[in-house]
């Protein structure tokens, strides 16, 4: 049965820069840093979510514990997107049978609000262990609240939101 999460969170910058960040591989392992980051599949180096075509296998990207140590991978498809505004990642990993990634991105008068909502179900045998989808779902929690703490960071030490 799949487990569902959110987290939701205000950026202080406005939607259009927000977006340039989080829609590239740079935002994306600077909101990882420094507990893990994820390898960019071939022929994406220098592309953005803007960049990708919809539907379509990206590749396969690996997680780096600490980023060095490979724990797992993400076989990324981008199913959606609403350039500026709104994506959906579906996907699957070693660990997680099924996975989707929804973000999107409102103007507030503080900045941006920021909401991502995760939905995950475990791949066998990790599905038969007692335990490991809360297990998960905390470890997820945590991600995220990281995620979200070091993008309003990155924008809060530029100054030029």
């Amino acid at each position: 049965m799949p487990v569902t999460l959110h987290r939701t969170s205000i950026i202080p910058a406005r939607p259009d820069r927000v977006w340039n960040r989080i829609a590239s591989a740079e935002g994306i392992n600077g909101e990882l840093a420094p507990l893990m980051r994820m390898t960019v599949p071939e022929g994406l180096k220098d592309k953005t979510i803007d960049d990708v075509e919809l539907g379509k296998p990206l590749g396969r990207s690996w997680f780096l514990l600490a980023g060095l140590l490979p724990f797992d991978y993400d076989d990324i498809v981008l199913a959606e997107r609403e350039k500026g505004c709104r994506f959906r990642e579906t996907s699957s990993m070693l660990s997680i049978r099924s996975w989707q990634h929804e973000r999107t991105l409102r103007a507030v008068d503080a900045g941006t609000e920021v909401t991502d909502r995760i939905s995950f179900e475990l791949r066998w045998p990790f599905s038969a262990i007692p335990g490991m989808a809360e297990f998960v779902t905390r470890v997820l929690t945590f991600l995220f609240e990281h995620r979200h703490r070091r993008l309003a960071e990155w924008f809060e030490r530029r100054g030029d939101n």
